[in-house]
């Protein structure tokens, strides 16, 4: 019984046990949660906003609705395609979904 007693001493703080007990799954659920989900969004975001910021004319893009075209003018928050060689349709910069790696290339010359 003496064995028992000495090792309720020696763990300090019975209070301090019980809020590690209570509160440390829900801080190990925010820590897991945080990198599971809430970093890799914001890295999304921001790798998202790199490529509408640095998009220019001439650049081939494809928009959230699956249409192909080619930048002709650009503002800070529209952008006229060229979908083909009379058809030009105005967008919302947000509306850009990915950029092709080349730019377009006139076949006009």
């Amino acid at each position: 019984m003496s064995f028992l007693v000495a090792a309720d001493a020696a763990a300090g703080d019975p209070g301090l046990q019980g809020y590690l007990v209570t509160y440390g799954p829900l801080v190990l659920m925010f820590v897991v949660l945080y990198f599971l989900l809430i970093r890799p969004q914001q890295k999304r975001q921001k790798t998202r906003g790199m490529m509408l910021g640095n998009l220019k004319k001439g650049d081939k893009v494809v928009t959230i609705g699956g249409l192909h075209g080619t930048i002709l003018e650009i503002s800070d928050d529209t952008i006229v395609l060229r979908v083909n060689d009379v058809t030009k349709l105005t967008f919302e910069r947000s509306a850009i979904n990915a950029v092709s790696n080349q730019p377009a290339v006139d076949e006009k010359k």
